[in-house]
Formats: structure tokens, C-alpha cells, sequence
């Protein structure tokens, strides 16, 4: 048992910037929660989600990702979809910057913030209509095969689809989920609820593509080696479904989220409305020209 135990834990591929990554991430979120007094649900949500990151990136799960396509397409789900949407609903933001040094944040974070760089790649990052397109972009250039044969070859293009995948995930997902009103928030509410319903869209497609697809469109597995011994069509199949089912019933459970946070926006009168500005009447000559 103990060593079926340690063959889960001791990761596959072992990362020094992903461990101190996740690392400082967490020491930060532990001592903000601890000075803020964040809820039991949002303490949930954000280490469920860290959790997943762990187990999808740092554990053995990741040589069954590289060796088999629908194990690969759950880890790619869980990176994408699932661990950014837990960690983003904690709102996590504010709770790590209290976990920062109150020195630190006065001589490091806020000049940071406040330069032009940080500005403009903010700007750039955060553009809705950029994220939103990165985030689907994402799935499906990694779904093409010769994509796919490629991030499977090469250990540095294989990590920089990881990262790329739970990266647009954090930031479409904090622009869906974000508890503020436009201003400052940079996505409209209503569209913050519609969103999820755009970017499914050509996921499902590209998920019903790959569940009937009659071919091995994905032989580079055979050449790794397969983790299983059933049927190559019926992974490819698991796989197209997994693509298609869980990761459109996330996306759903994203849009209810933000439908909450319209609603709650609406009741306490923080969405603006455009009023039309009334004309002026013309003011009436009272004296008639001679």
C-alpha cells in the first residue's frame, strides 16, 4: 500500500519552477486567509482547485497524460477547466496580497503595479476579446494531431502546453467570475454570463470530431507506449466524449457562477445604466424682430 502510495506521489516529471511556483502560492493564501478570515467555502474552492494542479502536473498522473490520449484529455480538462474555475471562485487576489509583508507591498507591489509596463501587459492579458480567443485557441491547437505529436516529443513544447493551458484558464476564468462591476472589472456582466456559452461551442464541435472519428487520428500514443491495453478507437472515443461532456458541463457551472454575481450586482445597484440626457428645449424668442 505504501509503496502504491508513494508511486502516485513521487512525480513523473520532477519541476523546481512548478514546486516553487505552487509553493509560494500557497504559503501566501495561508497567510492571507489567516489575517482576513476568508470563509470555509472559498478555503474549499481554492485548495480543491490547487489540489488538482498538484495531482495533474506533479504526480504520476502525468506519465498516464503522456501515455494515453483520454487520460491525457482529463488531465487537459482539469487544467483548463476545472482546478482555475475552483481557484478563481475563492478570489484569491486580495488574500495572497495579505499574505504578502505589509513592507513588501508598500515597496514592491504597489510601484510594480503601478508602472507602465505592468499596465500594458495587464492590458493586453486581461483584453476580454483577446482572453476570450487565447482560451479557445488553446484547446484547439492542442487537439491537432501534429500539435499533439509534437508536445509529446518534446519535454519544453509538452510543459509549454501545460502551462499555457492552466494559464488562459486563469485569466478567462477571473474575467468570467470577476464580483466587480464594469468599471473597474474590464467584462461586461451580461457578457460575463453568455461567455461560456460562446467558448463551449467549438469545443463541443471539435470533442464530437474526435469521438466519431473512425481513425487513430492521435498514433503518437502507440509509438509512447499505451498505458492500456483496450481498444485504440474506443480511447479516442473516451477521449472526444471527455472533451465534449465534463468540460461543457464546467463551462455551465462557470455561467451560473457569473449569472450570481449579475444578480447580486443587480440587487445591490452596482451596474450602471445608460440614461438618455433630455433634450433642452429651445428657448422661445419673446421679443419678435421689428
Amino acid at each position: 500500500m505504501m509503496a502504491l502510495l508513494l508511486k502516485w506521489i513521487v512525480p513523473w516529471e520532477f519541476s523546481w519552477v512548478f514546486l516553487a511556483s505552487f509553493l509560494v502560492a500557497a504559503v501566501l493564501y495561508w497567510r492571507g486567509s489567516r489575517a482576513l478570515g476568508v470563509s470555509l467555502g472559498r478555503r474549499l474552492s481554492f485548495w480543491s482547485g490547487m489540489a488538482i494542479i498538484y495531482l495533474s502536473l506533479h504526480t504520476y498522473l502525468d506519465y498516464y497524460a503522456e501515455h494515453e490520449f483520454f487520460m491525457h484529455r482529463i488531465q487537459q480538462v482539469l487544467l483548463h477547466h476545472l482546478a482555475p474555475l475552483l481557484v478563481v471562485a475563492s478570489y484569491p487576489v486580495s488574500v495572497m496580497r495579505a499574505g504578502l509583508p505589509l513592507e513588501w507591498r508598500t515597496r514592491l507591489l504597489r510601484p510594480v503595479q503601478r508602472s507602465a509596463p505592468w499596465r500594458a501587459a495587464s492590458a493586453v492579458l486581461f483584453n476580454p476579446a483577446l482572453a476570450t480567443f487565447l482560451f479557445i485557441a488553446f484547446i484547439l491547437v492542442w487537439l491537432i494531431p501534429s500539435m499533439q505529436t509534437l508536445a509529446m516529443l518534446d519535454w519544453r513544447i509538452y510543459r509549454f502546453m501545460n502551462w499555457t493551458m492552466l494559464g488562459s484558464g486563469f485569466i478567462y476564468w477571473s474575467l468570467v467570475l470577476d464580483h466587480r462591476p464594469r468599471p473597474p472589472g474590464r467584462m461586461i456582466p451580461g457578457l460575463r454570463v453568455l461567455s461560456p456559452a460562446i467558448t463551449m461551442t467549438p469545443q463541443i464541435l471539435a470533442g464530437a470530431i474526435v469521438t466519431f472519428s473512425k481513425t487513430d487520428l492521435y498514433p503518437i500514443f502507440e509509438i509512447c507506449g499505451r498505458a492500456f491495453t483496450f481498444n485504440v478507437l474506443t480511447g479516442q472515443l473516451v477521449g472526444g466524449v471527455i472533451t465534449w461532456v465534463p468540460a461543457a458541463m464546467i463551462e455551465s457551472i462557470g455561467a451560473l457562477l457569473a449569472l450570481r454575481q449579475w444578480l447580486a450586482l443587480s440587487g445591490r445597484g452596482r451596474i450602471r445604466r445608460e440614461h438618455r440626457v433630455p433634450a433642452r428645449p429651445v428657448a422661445r424668442d419673446t421679443q419678435r424682430a421689428s
